[in-house]
């Protein structure tokens, strides 16, 4: 399963930087009970405290995903996509949003393009974050909410959302159909 090998790297840069569960809940302002549960149960966080994990550590965001493939253009075939992690509804531990990345095998890449599948579950919890940089997402299929500080947008498939990810957000399904959408992440260096 990919989500085991995303959790290994992750503990991976933890030893290399003799970083306990503590330290990196320190070093990121997420809870020492969270980190231990996503690092135990392969429970992963919404991306804006994933990207404040990989910060802590010193990588990118990709090197958890990374393959270290090099070869221009790196194409990725719809056939051939596969998830590499999956959200999960806090309450529930349903799977909420299920994120295949797109550019894990670009290792020179500024930008984190992923295609998600975004499950009604996601609606049950809307936990906001934020981190430094910016976010573009299209809609591809379905209803999304997206909150963005103290607005409400819901987006249908066609429309698309540029915003500054500092401020805090959250993307959730806007109905009982599961909705899809590509998101690209660029987190300055």
């Amino acid at each position: 399963m990919q989500s085991e090998k995303v959790n290994q790297r992750i503990i991976s840069f933890m030893e290399k930087r003799e970083m306990d569960v503590q330290g990196l809940a320190d070093a990121t302002g997420l809870a020492p009970e969270f980190i231990k549960t996503m690092l135990a149960d392969g429970v992963y966080p919404p991306l804006g405290p994933l990207m404040k994990i990989a910060r802590a550590l010193g990588v990118r965001l990709g090197t958890f995903l990374d393959d270290q493939d090099t070869k221009d253009p790196y194409i990725v075939r719809e056939a051939d996509r596969a998830a590499e992690f999956s959200v999960l509804d806090g309450k529930h531990k349903t799977t909420a949003l299920n994120f295949y990345a797109l550019g894990k095998g670009k290792a020179d890449r500024h930008m984190e393009p992923f295609f998600v599948e975004i499950l009604p579950e996601s609606a049950n919890e809307k936990t906001l974050s934020s981190h430094e940089g910016e976010e573009f997402i299209a809609v591809t299929k379905g209803s999304i909410e997206v909150i963005y500080g103290n607005e409400i947008h819901i987006l249908n498939a066609g429309d698309s959302a540029y915003y500054n990810s500092i401020v805090p957000h959250y993307v959730s399904c806007a109905g009982e159909e599961k909705a899809e959408i590509h998101a690209v992440i660029y987190v300055p260096e």
